[in-house]
């Protein structure tokens, strides 16, 4: 028969390991700071109003291939700020499985935004744009939180209906995934923070 000072030791051995293993999941995980998602949304949001122009629209192609330089870069320089990462850095393991999970999807966008260009069918490439960020966005969620893999699929589903649509509804489908998702999910990630820190 245990005693109880066996079960005593038992739970406190449980409990520990439960703290190690929770201890290391988040030193692995890596914090995708509400700003980030604000800032790349409000990026997307313009490049949409500026591609609806009349006088612009059809310059939407550049206009939207300068906006996801730019919101890429603003999303970069808000995730390496001190206070949104936990030691992510592309030679620690968080973000080496960071980058693992989300380029590939990525760079295969880029792939097929140079083959349908150079073959005319500029109509396939919005709905390619949401599709490839939506599957890099649910292969990172391993690494960050299971709202990113929401957003994913949000975005891959509008990717999907993009494909379907006419060309007149582009700008809008572009703007409400990388303007209006962003900005959503930014807006959601930035309160929950928040509430934790209280």
């Amino acid at each position: 028969m245990r005693s109880a000072r066996t079960v005593q030791m038992d739970s406190h051995a449980a409990a520990t390991l439960h703290y190690i293993r929770e201890s290391m999941e988040a030193a692995a995980s890596v914090a995708v700071p509400g700003s980030a998602g604000m800032a790349m949304g409000s990026v997307g949001l313009l490049a949409m109003a500026l591609s609806l122009a009349p006088g612009l629209a059809d310059h939407w192609f550049a206009i939207w291939l300068i906006a996801a330089a730019l919101a890429g870069t603003v999303g970069a320089v808000l995730m390496a700020r001190p206070s949104s990462l936990r030691t992510l850095t592309l030679t620690s393991a968080p973000g080496r499985n960071f980058a693992l999970c989300l380029f590939p999807s990525l760079f295969g966008g880029a792939v097929m935004t140079g083959v349908l260009w150079s073959c005319g069918n500029l109509h396939a490439i919005p709905g390619t744009w949401l599709l490839m960020y939506g599957c890099a966005l649910i292969a990172a969620s391993v690494t960050t939180l299971r709202a990113i893999a929401v957003m994913g699929s949000l975005f891959a589903a509008l990717g999907l209906l993009s494909l379907l649509l006419p060309d007149s509804v582009q700008p809008l489908m572009l703007g409400s995934g990388f303007g209006g998702l962003h900005l959503l999910f930014g807006l959601a990630l930035g309160r929950g923070r928040s509430v934790r820190q209280v």
